[in-house]
């Protein structure tokens, strides 16, 4: 905070500079403050005198052996003393005499108070006190005078910054949306690119596994009627070691097939992730979306990851399944990150541990109303109090720059509570691990 020196006289004034940048957090003692107090046996000229001299001095602080009394504004005491006999009656008087007479309710806020907190303070006074100067308590016993003027003058300040600073965040998010749209429409082109050859293998295995089992078949007949083979033949089933194609064969077929099932869930998996876009409501399985993004986030799940599944029965729910994709996607790959960090700690530390996730499902009844409830919790560092209040706010980030834009989890929050309705909520305890509860109703 800037601040002016005591003066050894009873009496102290001076303006202090105007702070030209100031933040959404900033606090009056951070604003021009007005350092004029007087005993309040002083004669009301020395008052006069001062505001003479310096004509922005919004009032006079009034102490008693050092301690704070009350305050008279500048208003207020010229007022009394352009009234009929004021001079005569207050001018070479001790102020307590005047004192009396303009005796008010006095605004006191403490100097880390926020500039925009302390202007709806002073506007919720009533209209012949609006104007009346703050007194700041800028340490305990440490008074100075805030101007209402410059006050207003701040807020005005710090609400423009507002809107730059929202003005800001929408087109951040405009953006960040028409990439994840852009997104979700290159994701359904590969994915539909992907499927089709996938479709024609998996069906072709079929045909594939049909044709080898015949194949074997009339080669075992036709070993057990041709009991004197060629030399030639002879050598060819030496070479080739028929017996293990024989047995080899059909678990190739059994692993090829297996591959191209997975392939197809993990295409299932992207079409659904990528209806970012989408319009209308749909009905959908929400067991079946988790576990595709699962399935697109398995290559970062099986580096020592357990997830746990505790499904219970839920109708289908109509809802946009890709953005709820993205929900799952956004809450699963921090619980990952938190995951991650806590094993490195743990393995520095030389802590046997077990990282795991556990996804739990169920229907809740609250009031009249049934809700579809989504448990995501991890074991990992949790989240400390002074963060967790501001997770979901618009680009707030823990993790390194480059590393997290801030949006993922703000984004999560709205597509759960202004998009379906429902409520996205965090508990968490340090180096307990975070659950969060996603509660969407049913229509």
């Amino acid at each position: 905070m800037l601040a002016f020196k005591e003066s050894p006289t009873p009496m102290s004034s001076a303006p202090q500079p105007e702070v030209p940048n100031l933040r959404l957090e900033s606090t009056i003692e951070e604003l021009s403050l007005y350092n004029f107090q007087v005993e309040i046996y002083c004669l009301g000229k020395e008052v006069t005198n001062r505001f003479e001299v310096n004509p922005l001095l919004p009032g006079v602080i009034l102490t008693e052996y050092g301690k704070f009394v009350g305050m008279i504004s500048r208003r207020r005491f010229l007022e009394q003393m352009s009234r009929p006999y004021g001079l005569e009656l207050f001018l070479k008087r001790p102020l307590y005499s005047l004192y009396s007479f303009v005796s008010a309710d006095i605004l006191k806020l403490r100097g880390n108070t926020q500039i925009v907190e302390a202007a709806n303070r002073s506007l919720e006074r009533s209209a012949k006190l609006l104007y009346e100067p703050i007194v700041v308590e800028i340490e305990p016993e440490v008074y100075r005078l805030l101007d209402v003027h410059q006050l207003l003058l701040a807020q005005s300040q710090i609400h423009k910054l507002t809107y730059q600073l929202l003005d800001k965040q929408i087109q951040v998010q405009m953006i960040q949306t028409e990439k994840m749209v852009s997104l979700g429409k290159m994701v359904a082109s590969v994915a539909h690119e992907i499927k089709n050859p996938v479709t024609a293998i998996t069906c072709n295995l079929g045909f594939l596994h049909s044709y080898c089992q015949q194949i074997m078949e009339i080669l075992s007949v036709y070993e057990l009627d041709n009991h004197h083979q060629s030399e030639v033949i002879t050598e060819l089933k030496q070479q080739s070691d028929l017996d293990f194609i024989r047995e080899d064969l059909p678990k190739v077929i059994k692993s090829m097939k297996l591959g191209s099932e997975r392939l197809t869930k993990i295409v299932s998996g992207l079409h659904n992730f990528s209806h970012m876009g989408e319009l209308n409501r749909a009905k959908a399985d929400i067991h079946e979306c988790i576990e595709n993004i699962l399935l697109i986030l398995n290559n970062r799940l099986k580096y020592g990851i357990k997830v746990i599944n505790n499904y219970g029965e839920l109708p289908l729910v109509n809802c946009y399944l890709g953005q709820l994709s993205q929900v799952f996607m956004n809450i699963i790959s921090n619980g990952i990150d938190a995951l991650t960090e806590k094993a490195e700690q743990q393995v520095a530390e030389a802590i046997t541990w077990q990282a795991q996730i556990e996804i739990s499902t169920e229907v809740l009844q609250q009031s009249d109303s049934e809700w579809i409830c989504i448990r995501i919790a991890d074991n990992g560092p949790g989240i400390p109090p002074a963060i967790r209040e501001h997770i979901f706010e618009p680009f707030f980030t823990t993790k390194p720059i480059g590393k997290g834009s801030g949006l993922g989890l703000a984004i999560s929050h709205q597509i759960v509570t202004a998009k379906h309705g429902g409520k996205l909520l965090v508990h968490s305890r340090e180096s307990h691990g975070t659950e969060f509860q996603i509660l969407l109703p049913i229509f």
